[in-house]
């Protein structure tokens, strides 16, 4: 400390900020970093102290005041705008001047409150009677203004309970529904903030147990044989006569005083308490636009990336971001997104945590193997795009090689959880290995300038099975797999993100992402040479280069980690492809859902590749309901497999395999609407496991019911959720989507999204180490799938010869 030291008349001492502390130690003289860094300095002489103060520190000191009490301001004007939807101050308004007006035509609306409330108001010289009266009347006003806000809400909250029209057929809509709609609309408001309906939108039901065993029963019939099956119900029977109707009480009971019944116990037991590595088993990553790379210099990409994802956290923390509605009038819970930035896992040895931060004013940023601190502000203001590509340019432009153990430290966050835990608190729970951990934990997001180039390549068959790898895992060490999300930006600028699970879903990062390529393309923009628009400010510190003093025995800890990383790394097997024969728009003119479609279509792949049916996950949104997640479709369905077994039977029409599709995609249609009503069959399974847990009751249904591998667990990205451009106008602005790692050691794991009318790209995964799966196999099975089941209908027949 400077506190501490004895200093000699003459001396002067500076006052320096933390990163001109860093550069002192590390010695590297940068006068002009160093001018901007001191705030004031003072010389100790005979005659006392002689201060100097620097005009240019204190008026960025005074900017960014300025900037954090406006900030402050507009969330608290926000957060009010929002506890009062779907009301405003102006309504407020118009009930104190009607009360007004009507004292002032002599009649009394309030029935003789206000006289009640004048009274009660103490009597004082500076009130006269007339002012009582006034005083009064406002808070008469109010209180009947708050009581309509709330019977709003409540009338909007049972409205949004009701769920008919998502099972009505396509196109069509009953007079109830449409009474329905337009009572929503009126109560929505015109121009909701992200969270306005937060308070409005119904809590999750707990579903009867009868009803839930019951459509478990039904999705497991098709897999097992007679004597399995007969031994699951009963293990059902038993489980609902004797063990069922305690748990589902006290699930009830906590249904009552909790938000969600699910989402907190889901968060805690199937992400953070999870001791197996992040990488590959958790994360999942996001691929940038499939045929555009809009400019191909590293740091300028970046510079635009940044600045729009920053622009994208300014709105989220105004809450001026709409909410994602459904049908354009069912707002969606927006909760997942209070944690999109200043967010980290921290690692623990039984759980992890997850560490929020209301805001942070950096970002961290890793190149061949250094980490670096980058300020995103200057003087209380954003740094512009040419700004932070100036900043990256700089890190990219950096001769100095990495410390001991600095290069593959993050091979800890990609490693088991225990030994990153303990190795956290040994060596990086003080000095400057502290001070650079809470640099990288407490960024803003993490950033990686990659030095390889991916990105897709009619030329090269494998271009896009390498670059799925290289965003799900990497080289190991060179994402922060416990960020919330990483930002990987490569040598030819194409982009992509690795995100963590526990605080989101896939959705609410794919949110993010649109905004952020959208922004990129066609706001922000680059000039002729591929760099960010305007000029830089060369005045601006450079990025501050993180400290590190790493021992022998910790960089062991971080070897061993990137061993198990490495391992589990060149395990996966990837195959991501684009099928391109036909899109959703030919789907439609079959008049089915695409969604079952491609559903269907996977399990005739999966049983032609294996030869057998297999539990099959798909991820399903709850986010009809307050802090609602994701609810599974067992997407194998008795109506599916008699289809799929159909097209291997020759006596079979051509009539009669349509028909058995109709019946399998109108009950996966189905089911995917009862799992977003709060109807589906996992989640309630899981919280009665959770509570017999906590009773110590033992089920064996239960124990069963959850050691049930998915050998197949799929998801659908969805796209388009914020509609920044027209893709029918801009069809080479096409997603490629995003995808995530096996469930299963012997199993696949596929995410599909559907972009436009011609264009569907997979992400197919599984495990180089088992026999029974191969990703480029399974990949020729969906597309000969996908045609064989379009043939139907005819229309594929035309569509393979595109």
């Amino acid at each position: 400390m400077l506190a501490a030291r004895h200093w000699a008349p003459g001396t002067t001492v500076p006052v320096l900020s933390v990163p001109a502390l860093s550069r002192r130690r590390r010695r590297i003289p940068r006068m002009a970093e160093a001018h901007q860094a001191v705030a004031f300095q003072f010389t100790v002489t005979p005659e006392g102290f002689d201060f100097h103060l620097s005009r240019e520190a204190f008026k960025q000191l005074y900017l960014a005041g300025v900037y954090s009490w406006k900030k402050r301001l507009v969330c608290a004007k926000n957060s009010f705008l929002s506890g009062v939807y779907p009301a405003s101050p102006s309504s407020w308004m118009v009930v104190v001047m009607a009360t007004a007006g009507s004292f002032y035509c002599q009649v009394d609306p309030s029935m003789g409150m206000i006289a009640r409330i004048r009274y009660c108001l103490p009597d004082s010289r500076f009130l006269s009677f007339q002012s009582r009266t006034i005083v009064s009347a406002a808070l008469f006003s109010t209180g009947v203004w708050l009581s309509a806000v709330l019977l709003f809400r409540q009338t909007l909250k049972l409205l949004l309970s009701y769920h008919g029209w998502m099972f009505e057929p396509h196109g069509k809509m009953s007079r109830s529904t449409k009474i329905w709609a337009a009572l929503v609309k009126v109560l929505s408001g015109r121009k909701p903030l992200l969270y306005s309906f937060q308070t409005s939108l119904p809590k999750l039901p707990v579903p009867p147990v009868e009803a839930t065993i019951a459509r478990y029963l039904e999705s497991v019939h098709p897999l097992m044989d007679e004597d399995k099956y007969r031994h699951m119900e009963a293990l059902a029977k038993e489980f609902k006569e004797k063990t069922a109707p305690q748990l589902q009480k006290y699930l009830i009971l906590k249904s009552w005083w909790t938000t969600n019944y699910v989402s907190d116990w889901w968060e805690e037991y199937i992400y953070l308490r999870g001791r197996s590595p992040l990488m590959v088993n958790s994360n999942y990553y996001a691929m940038d636009l499939l045929y555009l790379t809009p400019s191909r210099v590293q740091a300028a990409r970046a510079g635009n990336a940044v600045h729009s994802m920053l622009l994208y956290r300014r709105k989220l923390d105004r809450g001026e971001l709409p909410p994602v509605m459904a049908l354009g009038i069912v707002p969606m819970c927006s909760y997942q997104m209070e944690r999109m930035f200043n967010t980290t896992r921290i690692p623990g040895k039984e759980r992890d945590t997850l560490l929020h931060l209301l805001n942070s004013k950096h970002l961290a940023v890793y190149h061949k193997g250094r980490f670096y601190k980058v300020w995103l502000f200057h003087g209380g203001t954003l740094l512009k795009p040419r700004d932070l590509e100036m900043q990256f340019q700089r890190i990219l432009d950096d001769p100095s090689p990495p410390q001991p153990g600095e290069e593959r430290l993050a091979a800890l966050t990609a490693g088991e959880r225990v030994p990153w835990a303990e190795a956290r608190t040994r060596f990086f729970s003080y000095g400057r290995n502290k001070a650079s951990l809470d640099a990288i934990e407490r960024a803003a997001f993490f950033l990686t300038l990659d030095e390889e180039a991916h990105g897709y390549s009619p030329d090269k068959e494998d271009c896009m099975d390498v670059y799925a790898k290289s965003l799900l895992h990497g080289k190991c060490y060179d994402r922060w797999f416990d960020k919330s999300f990483t930002l990987v930006v490569y040598k030819n600028g194409k982009l992509g993100a690795n995100a963590e699970h526990s605080w989101a879903d896939a959705p609410i990062i794919g949110h993010l992402w649109e905004f952020t390529l959208g922004t990129d393309r066609f706001q922000l923009g680059y000039d002729d040479g591929g760099h960010c628009r305007g000029e830089p400010n060369t005045q601006l510190a450079p990025p501050q280069r993180l400290q590190w003093d790493i021992p022998q025995e910790c960089q062991d800890i971080i070897e061993r980690s990137y061993r198990v990383a490495k391992a589990l790394a060149d395990d996966v097997d990837f195959c991501c492809f684009q099928f391109s024969q036909f899109g959703k728009g030919l789907i439609k003119r079959c008049r089915t859902s695409p969604d079952a479609f491609i559903q269907i279509s996977l399990q005739l792949a999966h049983f032609r590749d294996k030869g057998c049916f297999c539990l099959t996950y798909e991820a399903s949104m709850t986010r009809l309901f307050r802090e609602g997640r994701t609810e599974t479709v067992r997407s194998c369905t008795a109506e599916s497999t008699a289809f799929v077994r159909s097209l291997g039977d020759a006596r079979q029409s051509r009539a009669e395999r349509q028909r058995l599709f109709k019946l399998a995609a109108e009950k996966h249609q189905h089911m995917y609407r009862m799992a977003m009503t709060g109807a589906g069959i996992d989640r309630h399974l899981f919280c009665l496991y959770v509570v017999s847990r906590y009773l110590g009751v033992q089920s064996p249904f239960l124990a069963q019911v959850l050691s049930e591998p998915w050998r197949l667990s799929t998801s659908q990205t969805p796209q388009q959720q914020l509609k920044l451009f027209d893709l029918n106008k801009h069809p080479d602005h096409v997603s490629t989507g995003g995808g995530f790692g096996p469930v299963a050691d012997d199993g696949y794991g596929v995410s599909y999204i559907i972009s436009g009318d011609d264009l569907i790209t997979f992400h197919v995964s599984s495990k180089i180490s088992s026999a029974e799966t191969d990703s480029r196999r399974f990949a020729a099975n969906i597309r000969r799938a996908m045609l064989d089941v379009a043939e139907l209908f005819d229309a594929p027949a035309r569509a393979a010869g595109k």
